[in-house]
């Protein structure tokens, strides 16, 4: 195993990961439906489905992280260390949905649940837009510099340096916010499908599911297409051979373009990725039968454009964390990986994964044989 065959193996596990944390998104997908949502037995269908799911979406982002710092610590250290306004946000978000879940239905709860309710709100709402943000960096870039000669000096031994404003100005970038509307929108359509799957005995609920899939959904759709021919549109950085640490970067213009030709079976990926979201919206919302397995086809469907996006930000000779402020600080995943020995490792330590997976779907399956439904809710004295 050379080291560059464990920096792309490693770029493929962090793909895998980003993508099924896209999918699990759908989590907050749902919470961002509880303002809107004035029936307070719908309200607790919402959050009690949701809550079946929450955990697996935060440990996916902890594990996602994790693999970040494992892998590519100068990534970690230059976007949660240096953008660390966004990423506060974000991860503040998440400890209040976990504070929701954990006393939103407890006995004596002084703030009542409304107030846990808006927490789940802004989780939702925040969690998704931001994440689409921290994403949309890989392509459109970010305000930073990286000075390696900096960790000798021994009055500010910081190696990245961010813009004042550390990551603010990320947050209101339209570029960036673009991808974090569609990933909302995404996770609300999601949220909406599985919801369909996942509730029985409500009837009248169930069509307004529907209504709301298509409708999220169709926003989503206009969103990602717009993210995608900007994407698509714009110029990148490309790496010229030369050393790790002293490589050259050249501006391309359709860079990622560019990348899609080269890498044919990538866009092969998007597509199908593309396809069986379409396919899962519209057999659910458009079919005159009772069908509810959309989520599965969506949910492979989103894996895979995700997985794709991170394939064509990161392979090819790409920078797939653009500097705006200097080029040649940008960070690939030749310049930005752990080393060698570090990265043998932590493959040893990935081979678990398979059996996490394992046990993540034995407990999907486990939670779900019985479907929610307002009798169940009424019955069991476990609910969130």
């Amino acid at each position: 195993m050379t080291l560059e065959y464990l920096q792309n193996y490693w770029w493929v596990l962090i793909s895998v990961l980003g993508g099924i944390l896209v999918f699990l998104l759908f989590v907050q997908g749902g919470q961002s439906m509880l303002l809107g949502t004035h029936s307070r037995e719908r309200r607790e269908l919402i959050v009690n489905s949701m809550g079946r799911k929450w955990e697996l979406t935060f440990t996916t982002l902890v594990v996602f992280g994790g693999a970040f710092f494992a892998s590519f610590p100068l990534f970690y250290s230059t976007s949660f260390g240096g953008a660390y306004w966004l990423w506060t946000i974000i991860l503040f978000s998440f400890i209040v949905q976990a504070v929701s879940y954990e006393y939103r239905g407890k006995s004596g709860n002084i703030y009542g649940t409304g107030t846990y309710d808006f927490f789940l709100f802004l989780n939702g709402c925040v969690g998704c837009i931001l994440l689409g943000v921290a994403v949309s960096m890989f392509f459109f870039g970010a305000d930073f510099s990286v000075q390696r000669g900096s960790l000798l000096d021994t009055g500010s031994p910081v190696i990245s340096k961010w813009a004042p404003s550390h990551g603010f100005e990320a947050i209101f970038n339209w570029k960036n916010l673009v991808l974090g509307v569609a990933v909302l929108f995404l996770a609300r359509m999601q949220a909406s499908l599985y919801m369909i799957n996942n509730i029985v005995g409500d009837y009248n609920f169930l069509g307004q599911l529907k209504n709301r899939a298509l409708i999220n959904g169709g926003i989503f759709v206009v969103f990602f297409l717009w993210f995608l021919a900007m994407v698509l549109t714009t110029t990148g950085y490309t790496v010229v051979s030369g050393p790790a640490y002293t490589q050259e970067i050249t501006v391309t213009p359709f860079k990622y373009f560019h990348n899609y030709i080269d890498m044919w079976w990538n866009l092969l990926i998007l597509l199908l990725g593309v396809v069986l979201v379409l396919y899962g919206l519209l057999r659910t919302c458009l079919s005159k039968e009772k069908w509810n397995k959309g989520i599965w086809f969506t949910g492979l469907g989103t894996f895979l454009a995700v997985v794709s996006l991170f394939f064509a930000a990161g392979f090819n000779d790409t920078a797939f964390y653009p500097s705006l402020t200097d080029p040649a600080s940008s960070l690939t995943i030749r310049n930005s990986s752990s080393s060698e020995f570090t990265l043998k490792t932590m493959s040893y330590v990935s081979l678990v994964i398979p059996f996490v997976l394992a046990y993540i779907w034995y407990v999907w399956h486990s939670m779900d044989r019985q479907k929610l439904s307002p009798h169940e809710l009424e019955s069991t004295s476990h609910k969130y």
